[in-house]
């Protein structure tokens, strides 16, 4: 056979190695080494990137501490008015959202059968009176005879208990008669005490029965008029200890309107904290002479507790939450330039909300720079170029509680 143009292999002889091959150990450590590199030119051209921001500056003022609720607007009192007597209703005094007085005729019952219940009442009393008054006289009569003997002691004790009985029987008598005066006066219902009439909801020619299930009218009193509201009960004792300082104020806007907040004073706390809700419920109460509040209704309740005095300030927007609780990205100005810098993560703490600003409690001191718009970009480090600086008066007012 013809032999081959291959050489053949000797087990005993080194293997020829391929130019340009490289040990796989090697090859994993140089591409390692080209990512890293490449890593740290990105991060570097990060790092050297400048980012616009809006950046505004921690400021210190004066604010008050409010605490928020919404309350629902009740009547002072509020009474079903119902008959107390059966009959038929032959006058109605009273009309639809109609103002009375304590005392006012609003309805008036068919007095007739009463009328004459007082009259029955009146002669069965005169007739037993006109009975004891002849009782007596044989009393007085047979008292005499029998200290002489001359009638038996059974005639006189029998005389002597008649006159007790119609005794008896003439208070029975009084009492039924003040009874059917009383029916007789029950037959005008009269409004228990002021203020207005809701729907009527019993006309002229009903009739109704002797407390009737089935209520004539509904008399609200709102002036004034209560708002009652809940607040956590942690703020118990702050409440309770202002109150012994003296009036509590609150504020009061009725929901759905753009109306201004009328003042109105503390009424009354309630005497239980609810143990469902971990609340305690308030009641204020406002004059209402203007009518503004309706019972029912829903309205923003505001209860200033005390002032923070140079309480630090930043707009809501520049606090970020992060693991390990709210911070800010504080801005380092270039001692050239104050429109640019780099910034720093700095962990704050907060404590109430005032409007659209947040009260800051420790983290930042006043005047620093803090980013308020443009977060997403930056990293601890990054280089910004501050746009414009935000309006840190914005969302002025109380200090709310972030409820």
């Amino acid at each position: 056979m013809p032999r081959s143009h291959f050489p053949e292999h000797d087990g005993n002889r080194p293997r020829c190695r391929v130019p340009g091959q490289l040990p796989a150990g090697l090859l994993c450590l140089l591409l390692a080494c080209l990512l890293a590199a490449c890593g740290g030119d990105d991060k570097k051209s990060r790092r050297e990137r400048v980012v616009p921001v809006t950046a505004v500056a921690a400021v210190r003022e004066d604010v008050p501490v409010t605490l928020s609720a919404v309350g629902n607007v009740s009547p002072l009192a509020s009474v079903e008015v119902k008959s107390r007597v059966g009959g038929i209703i032959d006058r109605q005094l009273v009309q639809n959202g109609q103002d009375v007085e304590a005392g006012d005729l609003l309805f008036q019952v068919d007095s007739r059968s009463f009328d004459l219940a007082v009259k029955e009442a009146q002669a069965r009393l005169d007739r037993d009176r006109a009975h004891l008054d002849k009782a007596k006289e044989d009393l007085r009569r047979y008292s005499k005879l029998r200290d002489l003997n001359v009638v038996a002691q059974e005639q006189y004790d029998n005389t002597f208990a008649e006159a007790t009985s119609l005794e008896n029987t003439i208070r029975l008598n009084e009492a039924a008669l003040e009874k059917a005066r009383l029916d007789r006066d029950y037959a005008a219902i009269r409004a228990p005490i002021s203020g207005r009439v809701g729907i009527v909801r019993v006309n002229v020619g009903n009739v109704i029965k002797a407390n009737d299930d089935r209520t004539l009218c509904v008399i609200n009193q709102i002036r004034p008029i209560n708002v009652s509201f809940t607040l956590p009960e942690r703020y118990l004792g702050e409440i309770m200890e202002r109150r012994g300082q003296g009036p509590l104020r609150v504020s009061i806007t009725p929901s759905g309107t753009s109306s201004t907040p009328v003042e109105a004073d503390l009424a009354a706390v309630d005497n239980a904290v609810d143990t469902t809700t971990g609340t305690i419920r308030l009641l204020a109460s406002y004059p209402n002479e203007d009518t503004r509040f309706w019972p029912g209704q829903f309205a923003r309740v505001e209860l200033t507790l005390r002032t923070l005095k140079g309480a630090l300030l930043l707009p809501t927007g520049a606090v970020l939450q992060g693991m390990e609780g709210p911070y800010v990205y504080v801005v380092k100005p270039d001692g050239g330039d104050p429109a640019a810098g780099a910034v720093e993560a700095r962990q704050v703490a907060t404590s109430h909300i005032v409007g659209k600003r947040t009260v800051v409690d420790s983290g930042i001191e006043s005047g620093e720079l803090v980013v308020l718009d443009g977060q997403v970009g930056l990293s601890p480090g990054a280089r910004v170029s501050i746009k414009s600086g935000g309006n840190v008066g914005a969302g002025k007012g109380p200090a709310k509680d972030g409820q």
